[in-house]
């Protein structure tokens, strides 16, 4: 699977990038915007990671945008902890908001999830042998 990473911080990158490596992920890491939306425009990706502060514009600007034609996982990576930054950011469509300092163990963790969702199990619950619920009893009552 393929990751793209948006990021201007070389160290905070690397560290992604080696951790999602490990794990077996493609990834594709750029230190602008524009370099980033390019690449994306042109190239399927599963999951994008951004940054907000990046030199040439803004993550919340990059994911609105992206928002008009995509539906790809975005994680928000950035120093920018206040409320209404992870609100706004939950509102324009990232699909998770991560703050620096992170643990890379739990960002790799929040990237499998995210891709667990995208990408659920070819077995179906139907198909499966799980128990089923009965409700041979059920009584409901009501006061009003």
């Amino acid at each position: 699977m393929t990751i793209v990473i948006i990021e201007d911080e070389p160290a905070i990158a690397d560290t992604l990038v080696h951790i999602l490596e490990m794990d077996g992920f493609d990834v594709h890491w750029f230190t602008t915007a524009g370099a980033g939306c390019e690449y994306l425009q042109q190239h399927p990706a599963d999951l994008l990671i951004l940054d907000v502060g990046l030199p040439d514009g803004n993550g919340f600007d990059v994911c609105k945008q992206l928002r008009q034609y995509s539906a790809i996982p975005i994680i928000f990576l950035t120093a920018r902890s206040d409320e209404i930054d992870r609100v706004v950011g939950l509102e324009i469509g990232a699909d998770d908001y991560v703050t620096k300092p992170f643990s890379p163990r739990e960002m790799l963790a929040r990237v499998k999830l995210r891709l667990k969702k995208l990408h659920p199990p070819l077995t179906s619950v139907a198909t499966e042998q799980a128990p089923k619920w009965q409700a041979k009893n059920f009584d409901y009552y009501y006061k009003g």
